[in-house]
C-alpha cells in the first residue's frame, strides 16, 4: 500500500530545472533507496517532501492527504523526519541533549524521554559518547547524533541524505542492521546515498536520477544491469 507518494514535481531555479515532471511512489514498510551522478536532483526532491523547497509544479501526498503549501515542521508533525548531507547538529549541546531537543509527541515524562535516547544511542553505537559536546565528535559521529535524533520523534518515514558518509565501517554496519530492524517494525525510508553497494544491499526498491528526471526504477538486480544507470554513471 503506497504511503507517500509524488506526481509530476517540478522545481527550477532560475534556468535550472532541479526536478523535472518526476513521480514516485513510497510504499508502506519500504525501503526506497534513490541514486544518481552529483547534481541529478535527489537532495532537491528530498527538500520538496519535507517542505524546505515548494515545487513550481506537481503534489505531494503523504497516506491521502496533501503536504504541499505546508512547513517543514508541519510536515515532520506529520511523521515525516529528515537528515542532512551536511549534519546539522546543536554543537554545544551534549549528545544524549541533542536528542531531547526534538518535540515529544507521546508526551513522555523526561526520564522516559531519556531513556529512549540512551536506547537509540546505544543502537547506533553512540552510547560511550553520550555525554560529550556533540561538536567535538567526528563527521561521521554527527551523522549518527542527526539519524538518532531525528528518531525521538518517531516518524513512520525517515528521508536520510548520504547517511553512510563519512562513518567508520563498523558504525556503518550498526546503523544499516539498525534501519533494516526499524523497516521490520514498520518505519519507511527514502535513502539517498552515493554508496551504492549499501543501498543495493538494503533497499527493496531503487529509483535512479539523472539531471533532474526518473531514468529508471525498479529492484536492486533490473538497475544494476539498466544501461540508461550504467551510461549515467560511466557516460559513453
Amino acid at each position: 500500500m503506497i504511503l507517500l507518494e509524488g506526481q509530476n514535481l517540478l522545481k527550477r531555479f532560475g534556468g535550472i530545472v532541479a526536478v523535472n515532471n518526476l513521480s514516485f511512489s513510497l510504499k508502506r514498510k519500504e525501503i526506497l533507496g534513490i541514486i544518481g551522478p552529483n547534481a541529478a536532483g535527489k537532495t532537491t526532491l528530498l527538500n520538496l517532501v519535507n517542505g524546505i523547497y515548494t515545487p513550481d509544479a506537481g503534489t505531494l501526498i503523504l497516506d491521502g492527504e496533501k503536504l504541499v503549501g505546508l512547513s517543514p515542521h508541519e510536515i515532520a508533525k506529520k511523521g515525516i523526519a529528515r537528515t542532512f548531507q551536511i549534519p546539522q547538529v546543536f554543537e554545544r549541546l551534549t549528545v544524549l541533549d541533542n536528542l531531547l531537543v526534538p518535540s515529544n509527541p507521546h508526551h513522555l515524562s523526561l526520564n522516559e524521554q531519556i531513556r529512549k535516547a540512551m536506547e537509540i544511542l546505544a543502537r547506533v553505537g553512540l552510547a560511550d559518547v553520550m555525554d560529550k559536546p556533540a561538536g567535538k565528535l567526528s563527521g561521521g559521529q554527527k551523522r549518527l547524533v542527526e539519524i538518532a535524533r531525528s528518531l525521538m520523534m518517531d516518524p513512520q518515514i525517515l528521508l536520510l541524505d548520504e547517511p553512510f558518509a563519512g562513518i567508520h565501517p563498523e558504525l556503518k554496519m550498526k546503523l544499516m542492521n539498525y534501519i533494516m530492524m526499524l523497516n521490520e517494525s514498520g518505519k519507511s525510508f527514502m535513502i539517498v546515498s552515493h554508496d551504492i553497494p549499501s543501498v543495493m544491499h538494503m533497499c527493496h526498491r531503487v529509483m535512479v536520477m539523472n539531471m533532474g528526471e526518473k531514468i529508471a526504477e525498479g529492484e536492486p538486480k533490473q538497475i544494476r544491469d539498466d544501461e540508461k544507470v550504467i551510461e549515467a554513471y560511466l557516460g559513453t
